[in-house]
């Protein structure tokens, strides 16, 4: 009888007991903060070309405005506005007629003097005749005076006679001598004459896009009217995009251009089409005024997506950075002791760790060290965190799940 009202209080007991624990765990459950929801990103590790960033002028790799370099008449107009030439193709026709007359008139002149050479070469072997056979007469009388048979006045005859049929041919020879003179001068008349009827022919100096008609069929053109060119030509393939950069880049753009061609990527302003080349030009002075020095990139622009003028936004590639460590860029914070992440640990609890920065453009930054591959990130809910704290990780967005994109630098 006893054993029974003893079992039943140990039961009530034990019931009770229970009843407090369970009122204690819940109480602790309600005092424990719940856990932040956050966004987080694994850290990777790949290779990242390193790019800098800059605005760029199209240019024409030539640029040649058109003269002419005679005066005349244009006689006819060879090309539309706007059509691409190529180097040597006809242009503009001059008047050729003048010129064609001239050249006419050079050539029969030098004939004329060609002619009066042919005629002092035969006066000049006439000449050289008689001045031998004066020779001749000269020598015998000379051996009939020195043997006393005559006179030394016919003697003297005879040796004036020489003496005068020498000097003839030194005139004739002179005159020929003129004449071939004349006939050289004659030449170099001809072969003026035919430069300048060439000129009448306006012909493209280098291949390239022609402008604007700036003179029409029927005009009068000056010989070098500077100031006034016929067309211009532009060369756009290839062409040409000019840009800037810090002077702190220097180094590095000459260091890594020693090793090999770097690649450069141009977008016009306003559109998405991408034109890739190789820088081909490092200035040899820095700007003082701006802190900047100029590059200069080649494209063949084969699909004309560059056109002279137009402004772009460029991107130099310098080098690519192996085995990087990549995180998004919003996970880096700024704090007193320097830039740190939250690295979320298996338990769901957050710790607050220093991170050394190579690189930060974009979406995302290359991190040197303080994160290992594989750990996950805070990106988005940091301002609620302290080391310790329980995190609620959420699915990223759209904008979180982007690949990572180049280290860029402007």
């Amino acid at each position: 009888r006893r054993a029974a009202p003893l079992a039943l209080c140990v039961a009530f007991l034990a019931l009770a007991a229970c009843s407090g624990s369970d009122g204690d765990a819940k109480a602790k459950a309600e005092e424990r903060p719940p856990a932040v929801p956050v966004t987080a990103a694994t850290v990777e590790t790949r290779d990242v070309p390193v790019e800098i960033q800059g605005i760029g002028n199209v240019q024409a790799s030539s640029t040649v405005s058109v003269y002419s370099l005679l005066s005349g008449q244009i006689f006819q107009v060879h090309f539309k506005e706007g059509q691409d030439v190529s180097a040597g193709a006809l242009l503009f026709s001059i008047d050729p007629r003048p010129f064609e007359a001239a050249l006419q008139q050079a050539q029969a002149t030098m004939a004329q003097h060609q002619a009066a050479i042919a005629q002092a070469e035969a006066n000049l072997a006439r000449d050289q005749a008689q001045a031998d056979n004066a020779g001749v007469e000269e020598e015998r009388y000379k051996k009939l005076v020195q043997g006393g048979l005559i006179a030394r006045e016919q003697y003297d005859r005879f040796h004036t006679a020489l003496k005068s049929a020498q000097a003839t041919v030194d005139a004739a020879r002179a005159m020929v001598a003129n004449q071939k003179a004349l006939v050289q001068a004659d030449a170099a008349a001809v072969e003026n004459a035919k430069v300048q009827l060439t000129y009448t022919a306006i012909r493209a100096p280098i291949e390239g896009r022609t402008g604007n008609l700036l003179i029409h069929q029927g005009n009068i053109v000056k010989a070098n009217d500077i100031g006034n060119p016929l067309v211009i030509i532009n060369r756009v393939h290839p062409i040409n995009v000019v840009f800037a950069v810090p002077e702190r880049f220097l180094d590095q753009v000459k260091t890594e251009r020693a090793k090999g061609p770097l690649a450069v990527e141009a977008t016009p302003q306003g559109q998405t089409v991408v034109a890739r080349g190789t820088l081909s030009f490092v200035n040899n002075t820095v700007d003082t005024t701006t802190g900047t020095i100029q590059l200069k990139a080649t494209f063949e622009n084969a699909d004309n997506a560059l056109w002279p003028g137009q402004f772009a936004v460029v991107t130099l590639t310098v080098r690519t950075e192996p085995n990087a460590l990549v995180v998004p860029s919003q996970a880096i914070q700024a704090g007193q002791q320097g830039q740190y992440v939250f690295v979320v640990k298996p338990d769901s609890t957050v710790e607050s760790r220093p991170v050394v920065v190579a690189f930060a453009s974009g979406p995302f930054t290359i991190v040197r060290q303080g994160v290992q591959v594989g750990e996950r990130v805070v990106t988005d809910g940091q301002l609620r965190l302290v080391t310790g704290t329980r995190v609620d990780v959420k699915p990223a967005g759209p904008a979180s799940s982007t690949s990572p994109a180049p280290a860029t630098t402007s």
